[in-house]
């Protein structure tokens, strides 16, 4: 392994982590509204992945069915980031 790949590997494996909070921060926000952290805990997750997943969304645009919309920008980022940081880890 080169340091590089290993290096890389981590920070994808951050970012894939930071999307996970992401997610379920988005998800509790559903159910309940929560202590003043959580709303600086959402905003920081947004504030990370959002660059990453803005374009995408331009492109992919979320599929609405019914009263809700399925974020296919969301799931083509992290599906992504999972297949790069297996080839940088194999790097």
């Amino acid at each position: 392994m080169s340091l590089i790949g290993t290096l890389v590997g981590y920070v994808l494996t951050l970012f894939i982590l930071v999307l996970v909070v992401r997610m379920v921060l988005d998800w509790t926000r559903l159910v309940t509204t929560g202590p003043a952290w959580l709303g600086q805990a959402r905003r920081l997750s947004h504030r990370t992945t959002e660059p990453v997943i803005a374009p995408v969304r331009r492109v992919l645009r979320p599929v609405r069915t019914g009263g809700i919309a399925i974020d296919l920008a969301f799931t083509v980022v992290f599906f992504a980031a999972l297949i790069l940081r297996s080839i940088a880890f194999a790097l």
